[in-house]
């Protein structure tokens, strides 16, 4: 499926009302998702050991 009709069946998903905005950050987060299998398939993924060492950096308190 190519990326402008993943854009499109997302976008008929969406409800009526929702703004361009959040439209917008829709689509974007889908793309991020799609970015990330697509680096795992390259072999670009991060070991969990090291997104466990990330998300503990990220834990305020």
């Amino acid at each position: 499926m190519s990326n402008r009709q993943i854009a499109i069946d997302l976008l008929e998903k969406l409800p009526e009302d929702m703004s361009l905005t959040d439209m917008a950050r829709e689509i974007e987060f889908v793309a991020g998702i799609r970015e990330g299998f697509d680096q795992l398939e390259r072999g670009e993924g991060i070991p969990i050991e090291n997104v466990r060492e990330l998300m503990s950096s990220w834990i305020v308190g």
